[in-house]
C-alpha cells in the first residue's frame, strides 16, 4: 500500500516535480549539446622514448639479453629523473625566455619495460611547445650529470613519438555538471511534491480516511463516460 500511495502522490503532484527539472534542463541542455573542445583545462602532450647506456661490446655469440635488461634499467632511471626537481631546473636553464611560467608546467612520467612515456600539461600551447623542446634537449644530453653509472656519457635516447600538443579534455566534474544540475532539480521537485502533499488537507482517496482512523461504510464510484 505504501508504494501505491507513493505513486498516487507522484501522479498527483507531477507538475511540481516537472517545473524544477524543466528549469534545470534549460540551463543544462546547452552544456550537454556543446561538443566543441575546450581549452579551459589547458593543453597536454606526451612523448614516448626508448633509451640505453652506451656500451663497448665485444664480439660475441649471444642474444644480448643483458643489453635489453640494461636498457630497461636505463629507462627506469630516466623515468624517476623526469619526475624530479632537478629535471625541471634543467628545463629552466635550457629555455631562452626566462619569463616563461615554468611553475605552471605539470610533468609526470611512466614506463613499461624499455619504453618510457613523459606527460606534459600547461595552460598555454606555445609555452608548452617551448618547454617540451627544452625537455627533449635535457633528456638526450644531461643524464650523465645525474647518473655516474653512465660513465660520463649521456644515455642514448631515441624519441619514438614526437610530442603533439592538443587541448586537454574538460575535467570529469565539468562534463558531469549538467547531469548533476538535472539530478538536483529532480530532488527539489520531489521535495516540493511531498511538502505540498504534507500541507494539503484535501482527502483524495478512501485510503486517506483509513489512515485517519475513520471507518469507511461505503463509497460512490465516480461516473464513467
Amino acid at each position: 500500500m505504501e508504494y501505491i500511495e507513493l505513486i498516487r502522490i507522484l501522479l498527483r503532484r507531477w507538475w511540481l516535480i516537472a517545473l524544477p527539472v524543466l528549469l534545470g534542463g534549460v540551463i543544462a541542455i546547452p552544456d550537454l549539446l556543446n561538443t566543441a573542445p575546450s581549452s579551459a583545462s589547458g593543453y597536454i602532450a606526451q612523448v614516448r622514448y626508448s633509451a640505453a647506456q652506451k656500451l663497448n661490446l665485444p664480439q660475441r655469440d649471444g642474444d644480448y639479453t643483458d643489453v635489453w635488461q640494461a636498457s630497461e634499467h636505463t629507462v627506469d632511471a630516466l623515468t624517476d629523473w623526469v619526475r624530479s626537481a632537478s629535471f625541471r631546473e634543467e628545463i629552466r636553464m635550457q629555455l631562452d625566455d626566462a619569463e616563461l611560467p615554468l611553475g605552471s608546467l605539470q610533468i609526470t612520467a611512466d614506463n613499461a619495460r624499455n619504453i618510457g612515456v613523459i606527460y606534459f600539461s600547461h595552460g598555454n600551447s606555445d609555452d608548452l611547445r617551448a618547454m617540451i623542446d627544452a625537455a627533449m634537449i635535457v633528456l638526450t644530453s644531461r643524464s650523465q650529470t645525474y647518473f655516474p653509472q653512465l660513465g660520463g656519457e649521456a644515455a642514448l635516447v631515441t624519441i619514438l613519438d614526437p610530442a603533439t600538443v592538443t587541448a586537454a579534455p574538460p575535467a570529469l566534474v565539468s562534463r558531469l555538471t549538467p547531469l548533476i544540475r538535472l539530478g538536483i532539480a529532480l530532488l527539489i521537485g520531489l521535495a516540493l511534491a511531498f511538502f505540498a502533499e504534507y500541507v494539503d488537507p484535501t482527502i483524495y482517496h478512501q485510503d486517506d480516511l483509513r489512515r485517519m482512523g475513520i471507518t469507511l461504510l461505503g463509497s460512490i464510484p465516480s461516473e464513467r463516460a
